[in-house]
């Protein structure tokens, strides 16, 4: 079983600026894509960025040139650089990891992490 582990998250002031880190661990596992998910009630988990293990990236329109996503694969960590943070921002933010465990394709989601941006 692959889990996550998840750091980071808080408190900020509009404008300011955040790192989310994310760890994954387990045995006999391989990582293909990782990255960050965020929701708010009553909504949907949207994705926020995420990052194959070849260093294709992908961001939601909203956060794009403010967040940036990186990967240490040899580490199996994933960390996600957040500035110029908005109200809108606010939400939990899930690490996610797809890959293979034992041959088998698994996703693996972390505990989530609360983000809360002031106006």
């Amino acid at each position: 079983q692959v889990q996550l582990v998840e750091s980071g998250g808080g408190l900020v002031q509009a404008g300011g600026s955040l790192t989310l880190s994310c760890a994954a661990s387990g045995t006999a596992f391989s990582i293909d894509a990782m990255g960050w998910y965020r929701q708010t009630p009553g909504k949907q988990r949207e994705l926020v960025a995420a990052m194959t293990s070849g260093g294709s990236t992908n961001y939601a329109d909203s956060v794009k040139g403010r967040f940036t996503i990186s990967r240490d694969n040899a580490q199996n960590t994933v960390s996600l650089q957040m500035n110029g943070l908005k109200p809108e921002d606010t939400a939990v933010y899930y690490c996610n990891a797809a890959g293979k465990n034992f041959g088998r394709k698994y996703d693996a989601w972390g505990q989530g992490t609360q983000v809360t941006v002031s106006s």
